[in-house]
């Protein structure tokens, strides 16, 4: 598993022209495939009247699934440009359409590619991006008695608790980087004499 990846902060759209040509890239944060496709036929239905709308996506923290299409443009000229901007740029799960509705200049093979390729390395500035980091799920148990002041500590040295859960004993769900556990488990056993019990659990990613 890669450590960080980057995504969309939201969908959102930017227009640029080239040589008369409107070129509209509307990108989107997509969890899978099937959410991708489904953004991609939203936007062809909206642009029903366009000449094309290529897209792109990349889902999967290591990119495990890649496609993209040229819906008519020459081969190799549209949908693979916006893929390699999306890899360039270490974009994941999102979903790029970019629609052409042509201005009556040919841009010729290479214009394409840059045009195409352009129109998501804009679109992703306009709308802009944020870096997701992996890190190790992990759950603290602690006595009620000294949970306010763990949970104070955790919250001040910038820690991401994701949930608490209150019986017998209060239980702290956290995220913790990989590279931290060694020193987070010396830093719990010193603040809770040694009353904590910390359990790791499995990955995920969040916000960096």
């Amino acid at each position: 598993m890669q450590d960080e990846y980057r995504t969309v902060a939201r969908a959102g759209v930017h227009e640029t022209e080239i040589n008369r040509s409107r070129f509209i890239c509307a990108l989107a944060p997509a969890a899978t495939e099937q959410e991708a496709q489904g953004f991609v036929a939203r936007v062809r239905k909206e642009h029903a009247d366009a000449t094309h709308n290529c897209w792109a996506y990349v889902i999967g923290a290591d990119a495990s699934v890649q496609k993209a299409s040229d819906d008519g443009e020459p081969g190799g000229t549209a949908g693979l440009p916006m893929l390699q901007m999306l890899l360039r740029r270490d974009m994941r799960y999102v979903v790029a359409v970019v629609t052409r509705y042509y201005g009556g200049v040919k841009l010729g093979a290479g214009g394409l590619i840059r045009a195409y390729g352009g129109a998501v390395g804009e679109a992703l500035d306009a709308v802009g991006t944020l870096t997701r980091r992996r890190f190790r799920l992990a759950t603290v148990t602690v006595d009620h008695q000294r949970a306010g002041k763990v949970q104070n500590d955790l919250r001040s040295t910038g820690r991401d608790v994701r949930d608490v859960r209150y019986a017998e004993a209060v239980t702290l769900e956290i995220g913790l980087p990989d590279t931290d556990v060694e020193a987070f488990r010396a830093w719990l056993a010193d603040a809770t004499a040694g009353t904590a019990v910390l359990e790791l659990g499995g990955e995920a990613y969040g916000d960096a």
